[in-house]
């Protein structure tokens, strides 16, 4: 007998103790929670949906992660064989407490783009114990790869290399880098700012003038702009992690008269490529940003087809092809083909 079901037993008894006894979850459940309330149907030859949990950070954090979320309910229905669960958080604990409930649950998959990249190790043990398959997507962790099955994700490092150097290219004398960061810890976070962060060492003419996070917000990185401005010190360039960073920190310029843009005073930058951003950089209100593909279901999608019939993935890592945007020499198509 697999180890799933004999928990199962062992689960069922207890769950028949506890209505004997009173014992059960506080009333109302957790908020972070929810399911796929697409149409019945099935996809498996047994009849039987295919039961996935999938955990995801809060789809309001950004356009990207509205793309993303919108592309798994698309993609993970009943209509498709699947019967779907989902739960949401940007914190990292928050997630691996989500994972252990999907693993009570006795979920057949475990679909994870992790808010951070350290402490999963146990959890995806715990999933590997139970014989359920666990794929990542969006952002990768610091795991034995022999804890999942395959990582779908953004070559985050490359992202941050390729906006470093485009913006090397613009030669400038001087950089002075207001740096806005993603949640710190996240491997997005990590890849965009490891390559500004070589930069800065290895070049005397790069300066940090600050970094702080602003956890993806777009409030609170034009605080952190207003600040740098109320403070006098100068600066030419906006690198902000995300685009609707990139947007707060707009605000806080326009607000200060600060011009921005191609051949302004201020270089823009932002991640992500939604297509009220890429408008940005048409107008040439913007300079750059670099793309981050949220559309990962279907890579997904054929993953797990291929493991129920037993064929195991052709690669563990599969990288989304991405790339960077110039203000320069954008056009209204990159726009319509690529905008989120």
């Amino acid at each position: 007998m697999k180890i799933k079901k004999t928990l199962a037993i062992l689960f069922s008894v207890t769950l028949g103790l506890c209505a004997l006894t009173g014992c059960g979850p506080a009333a109302g459940g957790n908020s972070g929670l929810a399911n796929n309330d697409a149409p019945a149907a099935d996809n498996k030859g047994s009849g039987e949906l295919i039961k996935v949990g999938i955990i995801n950070n809060d789809p309001n954090e950004s356009g990207y992660r509205n793309a993303n979320d919108k592309d798994m309910k698309a993609t993970f229905t009943e209509e498709n064989g699947y019967e779907t669960h989902f739960a949401y958080s940007l914190k990292n604990d928050e997630q691996i407490a989500y994972a252990q409930q999907f693993i009570q649950d006795e979920v057949d998959y475990l679909l994870i783009s992790a808010a951070g990249t350290s402490g999963w190790d146990s959890v995806l043990k715990d999933a590997q114990a139970q014989e359920i398959k666990v794929i990542l997507f969006d952002r990768t962790i610091d795991a034995d790869d022999s804890l999942y099955e395959a990582s779908i994700v953004s070559d985050m490092a490359k992202e941050g290399e390729t906006a470093v150097n485009w913006l090397a290219s613009q030669k400038l004398s001087e950089y002075n880098v207001v740096h806005i960061q993603g949640v710190v810890g996240s491997s997005a976070q990590i890849g965009r700012t490891g390559a500004l962060d070589e930069m800065v060492k290895k070049e005397a003419s790069w300066n940090l003038i600050t970094q702080q996070t602003a956890d993806w917000n777009a409030e609170t990185a034009q605080q952190i702009v207003q600040s740098v401005i109320d403070s006098g010190k100068k600066f030419n360039v906006i690198y902000a992690e995300n685009d609707d960073m990139a947007k707060g920190a707009v605000a806080a310029l326009d607000k200060a008269n600060i011009s921005h843009g191609v051949g302004k005073d201020v270089i823009v930058m932002g991640f992500d490529c939604n297509k009220w951003a890429l408008e940005e950089l048409l107008k040439g209100n913007w300079n750059y940003d670099g793309q981050c593909n949220p559309f990962q279901a279907s890579y997904i999608d054929e993953i797990i087809r291929d493991l129920e019939n037993g064929k195991s993935p052709a690669s563990k890592v599969v990288v989304m092809e991405e790339k960077g945007f110039d203000a320069a020499s954008i056009t209204q198509d990159d726009v319509d083909q690529y905008g989120i």
